[in-house]
């Protein structure tokens, strides 16, 4: 059996689990690498993946004997099939996020089940915490999203649009990865003051600020990174307000290690912000995998520790509504005794 369902087994003994309904397609691929429609049942003795005729080829040509997963044509299962997958079950477990009600009735119904409980975080926690492939693929992803940013600052030029800067973005990397890992977000002059700003017919002008926050997936798996340049010399405001948030990007950079406390990660921040008159008004940071946010969050609320071999951004951005935003950040990998940077773009006051 595959290394992650047998981690994911192993979880679901330490909760009384006999049986698991896995809905989430992100869920479903990291666990087998099927990228298909279907559901994916773990029962007490078999791991099952039922799809349509339509995925049943390429499905059956991904999973091998050592998977130990039997692929089913849902045509071909009967009643008695579906009441018999969790027979001697007495715990079943679900995705809470990801079952609407209707289909949470339904399954009950269909596979007799007696207990059905909510499970989703035993695959949330395991998740969190990447094996050598994951972060090779994110790393490649950083390395492509790297060189993005080093083509757009020979690109950016007075008399563009954001929306011409976004579709570049856009396009380079349709050509040198599987696209973006999320919406381009390109946002010049006064509308860097919103943090998920959409891209504009707004012209770039001299003396503008831009943020540009963008990412690209390999193999699945995000990449994200946030420049904030100017065309032209910054004002002092705007160098103020740059270095503060510059200072404190690389503060936490340099906090971040295994058994860091998440919540004192960013308390740190915000509390430099509020001396300085200046408010952190959105989380600091997120995890990046197969989802561009996934656990953990790096927030104020979560007083979790960092662990080995989570990837997660580091992001802080002051926002001055009307006015002009700063948001700078890096998707980097925890370890033992501090983190790697795998966005490694120049971030000192870039001036075009």
């Amino acid at each position: 059996m595959n290394d992650r369902l047998q981690a994911l087994r192993n979880k679901m003994l330490g909760r009384s689990l006999q049986g698991m309904i896995i809905t989430n397609p992100i869920n479903i691929k990291y666990l087998t690498k099927i990228d298909a429609e279907g559901i994916l049942l773990l029962t007490r003795k078999e791991n099952i993946f039922i799809t349509d005729s339509r995925y049943i080829e390429d499905v059956s040509s991904i999973i091998t004997p050592f998977d130990e997963i039997v692929v089913d044509d849902q045509k071909n299962i009967s009643k008695d099939d579906y009441e018999n997958f969790f027979l001697f079950c007495e715990n079943v477990g679900f995705e809470e996020k990801y079952l609407t009600y209707s289909d949470y009735k339904e399954y009950i119904r269909k596979y007799k089940i007696n207990s059905f409980v909510e499970a989703g975080e035993l695959i949330t926690t395991l998740r969190m915490i990447k094996d050598d492939e994951e972060i090779a693929n994110i790393k490649k992803a950083c390395e492509i999203t790297d060189q993005c940013f080093n083509m757009l600052k020979n690109y950016i030029r007075p008399g563009l649009t954001e929306k011409q800067i976004a579709k570049r973005i856009k396009n380079f990397f349709q050509e040198n990865s599987e696209g973006e890992s999320f919406d381009t977000i390109v946002a010049s002059g006064e509308n860097s003051s919103k943090p998920h700003a959409v891209p504009t017919d707004r012209v770039i002008r001299k003396n503008d600020i831009i943020t540009i926050d963008m990412g690209c997936k390999i193999n699945g798996y995000c990449s994200d990174m946030t420049r904030t340049i100017f065309i032209g010399e910054p004002t002092e405001e705007q160098k103020t307000i740059y270095n503060l948030v510059l200072d404190n990007q690389k503060k936490v950079l340099n906090e971040i290690r295994e058994g860091q406390n998440i919540k004192t990660l960013a308390k740190s921040v915000e509390s430099d912000f509020n001396v300085n008159n200046q408010t952190l008004i959105h989380g600091l940071g997120h995890g990046v995998g197969l989802e561009i946010h996934e656990a953990p969050s790096i927030n104020m609320k979560n007083e979790n520790l960092l662990k080995e071999n989570m990837v997660i951004t580091d992001e802080p951005g002051i926002y001055l509504a009307g006015s002009f935003g700063v948001r700078i950040e890096d998707t980097v990998l925890v370890t033992k005794q501090g983190c790697i940077t795998l966005t490694e773009s120049n971030k000192e006051c870039i001036i075009l």
